[in-house]
C-alpha cells in the first residue's frame, strides 16, 4: 500500500493522499466526535485526491464507522477520486458489515494477493538484508530457509528478518541456520503446528464434504480424486515435505502421483475458476 502511495505521489507531487489503517480511521472519527469536530473529520476525507486504507475487516460491527465512511467513500468515487483497501477476506464474507458497504466495495476491482512464491520471499530477504546496511551477511543457504518457513506474507518475513539480525547483534554471532533456529524459534514452532500433512488432509475433507479415507484411498472418481489433487498440491505448497513423504501421506503414492497432481491443479487455478476459488479458500483457512 505504501508503494502505491509513493507512486501516486510520484506522478502527482501535489496529490493528497492519505493512507492509515482502518483502526486508526475509527480512533479519528471517534475523536472527532468527542471534541464535536465531526464536520472537519467529514471535510477532511472529502477534500482528498488518494484514499488508501488498510484492513477494513475491522470496521466489522462499527456501524457508526461503517455509515460515515459509506458516504465518504461515495463522495469520493463521484468525484472520480481513487480509493484502495485492503481486507483479510473479501469484502462479501466479512460479518456484520453493511450490506450497502459491500455492495460498493464490489464495484471496485477486487484482487486477491496470495503469498509470494518461495523463490521471491528469498529475493525479498536478501534485498532487505542488502539494503540494511547492517554489516550482517545473508547467504542464500539462510535465506531459503527462513523462506520455506514464512510463508504468510511479506510484512511477516521482513519481521522475522529483524528479529534475526536484532538475533544477531545481540549474540555477536555470524547469521547461520543454528542462529535462526533459536532467534524465531517461539514463530517457527507455530508455523510448523500451523500446517501439516494431516491438517491439510482433515481441511480438504471437510471442505468437499468427503472423508480423509477417501483422499487415501484407491478411488479414482472425480468427487475424490480432484480434491485430493488439491489436497497434494497444497502439501507441496504450504510444508516442507519431500514429494515422497507426500505420496506416503496419501495412501502410499508415489513421487510422480504428487508431481502429476501439482501440475493438473496448476492447470485448472488458470482455467477453471471454481477450482481457483477452491484452491484460494482452502489456502486461506490453512494460513489463518
Amino acid at each position: 500500500m505504501l508503494a502505491i502511495g509513493n507512486k501516486i505521489k510520484k506522478d502527482n507531487p501535489n496529490a493528497k493522499v492519505v493512507y492509515m489503517s482502518a483502526e486508526r480511521y475509527v480512533q479519528h472519527m471517534v475523536n472527532s466526535i468527542r471534541n464535536n469536530t465531526i464536520g472537519e473529520f467529514k471535510l477532511y476525507y472529502r477534500h482528498i485526491d488518494a484514499l488508501l486504507i488498510d484492513d477494513i475487516q475491522f470496521f466489522s460491527k462499527k456501524e457508526r464507522s461503517q455509515e460515515e465512511f459509506f458516504y465518504t467513500f461515495n463522495n469520493l468515487l463521484d468525484t472520480q477520486r481513487q480509493i484502495i483497501l485492503t481486507c483479510d477476506r473479501f469484502p462479501k464474507e466479512v460479518d456484520d458489515l453493511d450490506e450497502r458497504l459491500k455492495s460498493r466495495l464490489s464495484w471496485g476491482l477486487t484482487v486477491d494477493i496470495e503469498p509470494p512464491e518461495l523463490e521471491t520471499r528469498v529475493a525479498i530477504l536478501m534485498k532487505k538484508a542488502h539494503l540494511s546496511g547492517n554489516g550482517l551477511q545473508l547467504n542464500e543457504e539462510v535465506a531459503f530457509f527462513i523462506a520455506k518457513r514464512i510463508r504468510s506474507n511479506v510484512r511477516e518475513l521482513e519481521g522475522a528478518l529483524q528479529r534475526v539480525f536484532a538475533y544477531a547483534r545481540f549474540t555477536r554471532d555470524s547469521l547461520s541456520i543454528e542462529l535462526v533456529q533459536s532467534a524465531l524459534k517461539d514463530l517457527l514452532a507455530s508455523h510448523q503446528k500451523l500446517i501439516t500433512l494431516d491438517s491439510i488432509q482433515k481441511t480438504v475433507a471437510e471442505y468437499y464434504k468427503i472423508r480423509v479415507a477417501d483422499l487415501l484411498s484407491k478411488k479414482r472418481t472425480r468427487s475424490i480424486a480432484r480434491p485430493r489433487q488439491i489436497a497434494m498440491a497444497l502439501a507441496k505448497e504450504l510444508t516442507n515435505h519431500s514429494l515422497p513423504e507426500i505420496g506416503d501421506a496419501f495412501g502410499g503414492r508415489d513421487h510422480t502421483t504428487v508431481i502429476h497432481a501439482c501440475r493438473k491443479v496448476e492447470e485448472l487455478i488458470e482455467t477453471d475458476t471454481r477450482i481457483e476459488e477452491d484452491h484460494r479458500n482452502l489456502r486461506r483457512t490453512l494460513s489463518s
